[in-house]
């Protein structure tokens, strides 16, 4: 059986709509929460297939939280040996940094609901179903560059690079297309102090899970599907 090895960093930022796609395409799930415990010990056998999730701290924060130091080297190791990584927002920042790109702040935060526009790479790319502006959701107030030998291929009016590509095996998004929008009480919780502060209207998030719930799931099960058969393709 294959194994996937999943670095969560906090509980309900989780696998989501990805959960059922690895199942069905044969991956056992081994889950890595950041930070408690050595990453190491989650490394033998060598997995499949690297997923890192979303979280609430900066891909450059490793002075503050040193576990990120560690994170970052297996990210880079998979990226030079073409194995393959998926990194959704915090994981999407720290492929670009194993990649030597910069990853900052920005000047505001981008939450909520909006559409993409898919690049000329893009188009041709995983994340086709999306050109039909369907909103997807966005959590961030970093944003990352796109690397050298990186295709970028999609942007937001507030961030231009929300997706990158390194040939078939490495895809890191911005945007949380993994979320299971039927829990989105789950994150209004937990980043509660967060969406306070960036003055995020709930209810507007709420509307959004409500109206573009069913439709990004039919596209998380294209896009994801699509990567996922995809890996180690020519």
């Amino acid at each position: 059986m294959k194994t996937a090895l999943v670095l969560r960093h906090v509980p309900f930022e989780d696998l989501g709509l990805l959960a059922p796609l690895l199942q069905q395409r044969g991956y056992a799930v081994r889950m890595h929460d950041a930070g408690v415990g050595p990453l190491r010990d989650h490394l033998h056998p060598a997995p499949d297939l690297l997923v890192v999730l979303g979280g609430p701290v900066g891909a450059f924060d490793e002075a503050a939280y040193p576990f990120l130091t560690d994170t970052l080297a297996l990210v880079g190791e998979r990226l030079a040996r073409h194995q393959p990584v998926l990194g959704i927002c915090l994981g999407a920042q720290l492929m670009a940094r194993a990649l030597g790109a910069d990853v900052a702040p920005m000047r505001h935060k981008e939450i909520g609901f909006a559409p993409l526009a898919l690049t000329a790479d893009g188009e041709c790319s995983v994340l086709a179903p999306l050109a039909d502006g369907t909103p997807v959701l966005h959590w961030h107030g970093d944003q990352f560059e796109i690397p050298a030998g990186a295709q970028g291929l999609a942007a937001t009016p507030r961030c231009p690079h929300q997706a990158l590509a390194v040939g078939t095996h490495a895809l890191g998004l911005q945007f949380h297309l993994e979320a299971d929008l039927s829990r989105i009480e789950q994150w209004l919780v937990g980043h509660a102090c967060e969406l306070a502060a960036a003055g995020v209207d709930l209810h507007a998030l709420r509307a959004g899970a409500r109206e573009h719930g069913a439709a990004l799931a039919r596209a998380a099960d294209a896009v994801f599907g699509a990567w996922l058969d995809g890996i180690g393709a020519p």
